[in-house]
């Protein structure tokens, strides 16, 4: 055998190999997709990409991108509120200018377990404040407080209004003027404490722990977390925002 007859049989060999490879993964790929999506599927839903968001469910590396989903469309967002729970009765959009207003506007008063004082806010936002409630408060309490958490204390949502710095007010807008973060200043638990930022996050004691516990949590649920080591203007509060790049401190 000639080796340019080697050269193409090998040529012919490994484009065949090739082909098969490429049907193989087509196959099973297309089998994969029909798996997921098959009403009886026996891939649990919170492992399944093609399925809504269950806040209750347990955190997978799935969660992110059925949370995004939820985030990003306005029934998935309230389907998911409502199949764990949380009291957000949908009220009109809010709309004032360019600057102000809230979309996907509801009047939130219950989480998955906590109360709230009735206040005003987006979907996105409620959304958010449930998954961090479930799988980082609660579960925090248990472990560091012997207890659960029954109130989540806040001083509002929607403010339109610029932002505000230790410097004074910034030209751009606050994320508060969209309703798209929430800020908490304490928490009630079942055996009767109250905690507050103000009185607790220096303390030497469960209750600051939890608190910092919690406000580290919360940079996996929000995109922006600020607290109390943050400035003096965040001594009181967890500054909880929806979107932006992505800042924890």
């Amino acid at each position: 055998m000639t080796q340019t007859s080697r050269r193409r049989r090998f040529l012919y060999s490994a484009a065949s190999f090739f082909f098969r490879l490429a049907v193989v993964v087509i196959l099973l790929g297309g089998g994969g997709w029909w798996l997921l999506a098959h009403p009886n599927t026996p891939v649990p839903s919170y492992w399944n990409p093609l399925r809504d968001l269950k806040i209750s469910a347990p955190v997978t590396p799935v969660t992110k991108w059925q949370l995004n989903r939820a985030l990003a469309n306005e029934a998935q967002c309230r389907a998911a509120l409502a199949e764990a729970g949380v009291q957000f009765p949908a009220m009109q959009d809010l709309i004032v200018d360019q600057n102000c207003g809230i979309s996907g506007r509801g009047l939130l008063s219950q989480l998955v377990t906590a109360r709230m004082e009735p206040v005003e806010t987006s979907c996105t936002t409620t959304l958010r404040l449930a998954m961090w409630e479930n799988h980082v408060v609660q579960p925090a309490a248990q472990d560091l407080l012997g207890t659960e958490i029954t109130r989540l204390r806040d001083i509002g949502s929607y403010n339109c209004r610029p932002m505000r710095t230790a410097q004074g007010e910034n030209s751009g807008w606050s994320s508060h003027a969209r309703a798209d973060s929430i800020d908490v200043i304490g928490l009630d638990t079942a055996d009767g404490r109250t905690l507050t930022l103000l009185a607790d996050w220096q303390r030497n004691e469960p209750e600051a722990a939890f608190l910092r516990q919690i406000w580290r949590g919360a940079c996996d649920w929000f995109r922006v977390v600020l607290g109390p080591d943050f400035n003096r203007l965040h001594a009181d509060h967890f500054h909880l925002q929806g979107p932006g790049w992505g800042y924890c401190r």
